[in-house]
């Protein structure tokens, strides 16, 4: 389970706080309120407390920080946690600058750790639901969105109404309607404090047509959050305040001497299973760092409602003028090619300058980096990951549980497994064995690995050979089964050894042997 540091244990951190820890995931709770700390130590015995966030974000056995602080401190202790190599999760919203937020997305690829954005509502399985019925067509053709977040308090200082309770309702419409605004215009009004809004309504218009409303005030008498989502056949209400939180209102309008007449319908009330969201998202996470897999709500997520804050804001700012928007980040952006007949699964990562060629297809949650070369038919994933520079020639499949390092070579149809003894008949998923392949190694056509194995660093694997044990460093290994025959330079030609010395006759480099391994010398 992953060590996670919660950094902000006030107002909504406590219940990061009690969910990481029923998790068993949570090691350190820092927060600046000494009197919070001590009532934690008493509530969760063993768990470690501090006030310095820099010695959570330095403390090496930490392997993911929670960051749960006002939004103005969000950029600089996510940037903080990044460059310490600590996946990240931040609560809303990611910055208060787009281009902040794209600076952490390159981080988090460089680094390559977990980025996510705390858009609870993605988890919440009323949401879930409501999205499924969306796009099955149950709701017919979605004509217009709606959603009231209001409440009295929690009044902020440092961030309007906009900022503090939208960011939730842009992101649910977003994923429900799956495309972007065009426009975007906002009207608002301050009452309390100077140039803070207390209450704003947005309205985003979309390329199909669909218009979504979010109306959001910290200045209502009583707390409402309600999602409406109105299509051509029915119309959905997600209730937040309601203990059965999700119905369906199959009202009909019928047209009368060319007159539309409502006719209503008695709601319905759909089923599912009631889980806490929080809970779910803190697993979520988790479950990311363990399979190192892309969050539902990662940093180009976060980017996505970031820039329509923005949009938003100065639309506002400007007494309610329509922002038009350039649109989101789109993976034609991101600097990397897919030709056309590649599929690419939503939730994949690809990193910069990377070619994918025809007829591939990467599965969800699956991370390939920078500067890689993906052949013809090759499939890679669910959750496999794929480092820098690597070379994956045509027909290769890299299954869930394989990890190549950088600057691995994958010949033509040389195959990875992930089970040992399948069945057709019966599910071994469960019983996968991960296969890790190390910086530089190289694995020659045909050739197989049996799963549950590592290969070597600049190992080479040559044609048709199977692997069936863990191939050292620096190995040369051939046949079936694949036994070493020698040892390889990192520049790929064998090295000659006298004794325990040895030189590639090519680029020069020197290896000793030491208890039947080799290292530079």
């Amino acid at each position: 389970m992953a060590n996670i540091g919660i950094i902000g244990a006030g107002y909504w951190g406590k219940n990061l706080v009690r969910n990481f820890h029923k998790l068993k995931a949570l090691s350190v709770i820092c927060d600046k309120n000494k009197d919070a700390l001590k009532e934690y130590r008493a509530q969760y015995p063993g768990v470690k407390t501090a006030t310095d966030a820099e010695k959570v974000l330095k403390d090496k056995n930490i392997e993911g920080v929670v960051i749960a602080v006002p939004a103005v401190h969000h950029y600089r202790l996510a940037k903080e946690a990044l460059a310490n190599d600590k996946h990240v999760f931040v609560e809303k919203p990611l910055a208060l600058k787009a281009d902040q937020a794209k600076e952490l997305i390159d981080l988090a690829a460089k680094k390559k750790k977990i980025l996510m954005v705390g858009h609870i509502l993605q988890y919440h399985n009323a949401v879930i639901k409501l999205k499924e019925l969306v796009d099955s067509g149950e709701l017919g053709k979605i004509q217009y969105v709606y959603s009231n977040r209001l409440n009295i308090g929690k009044i902020r200082a440092e961030e309007n109404i906009l900022w503090s309770f939208a960011p939730h309702d842009i992101s649910v419409i977003l994923m429900l309607l799956g495309e972007s605004p065009e426009s975007v215009f906002t009207a608002g009004s301050t009452y309390l404090q100077h140039n803070v809004a207390d209450v704003t309504l947005t309205t985003m218009n979309f390329p199909s047509g669909v218009k979504a409303h979010i109306f959001v005030s910290w200045l209502h008498p009583f707390k409402e959050q309600k999602l409406v989502v109105v299509g051509d056949k029915k119309m959905a209400v997600f209730d937040d305040m309601s203990d059965k939180k999700l119905f369906l209102y199959p009202h009909k309008i019928k047209w009368v001497d060319r007159i539309p007449i409502a006719s209503r319908a008695d709601a319905e009330t759909v089923t599912f299973k009631m889980k806490e969201p929080l809970e779910a998202e803190c697993r979520h996470f988790i479950d990311c760092i363990k399979k190192s897999r892309a969050p539902r709500t990662d940093g180009h997520e976060g980017l996505r409602v970031l820039q329509i804050l923005e949009a938003s804001q100065r639309s506002l700012n400007d007494s309610g003028r329509v922002v038009q928007l350039a649109g989101p980040e789109k993976k034609d952006d991101k600097k990397y090619f897919v030709h056309e007949s590649a599929y690419i699964d939503e939730g994949a990562v690809i990193g910069p300058g990377t070619k994918i060629w025809n007829f591939s297809h990467v599965l969800e949650g699956s991370r390939i980096g920078e500067d890689c070369r993906i052949g013809q038919n090759v499939v890679i994933g669910p959750d496999a990951v794929v480092g820098n520079n690597c070379k994956i020639q045509n027909n290769v499949s890299v299954y869930k549980g394989v990890t190549l390092e950088d600057d691995v070579f994958c010949g033509p149809s040389m195959v990875f497994t992930n089970v040992f003894n399948p069945r057709s008949a019966i599910p071994r998923m469960k019983e996968l064995k991960e296969t890790l392949v190390k910086k530089g190694a190289s694995i020659g056509a045909n050739a197989t690995i049996v799963c549950g194995n590592t290969i070597g660093r600049s190992s080479f694997i040559g044609a048709s050979a199977v692997v069936t044990k863990d191939v050292p460093d620096y190995a040369l290994v051939l046949g079936n089964p694949a036994r070493q025959v020698g040892w390889m330079c990192e520049c790929g030609v064998k090295i000659d050894f006298k004794g325990k010395s040895g030189k590639c006759p090519s680029c020069g480099t020197k290896y000793k042997k030491e208890k039947g391994k080799i290292k530079k010398a």
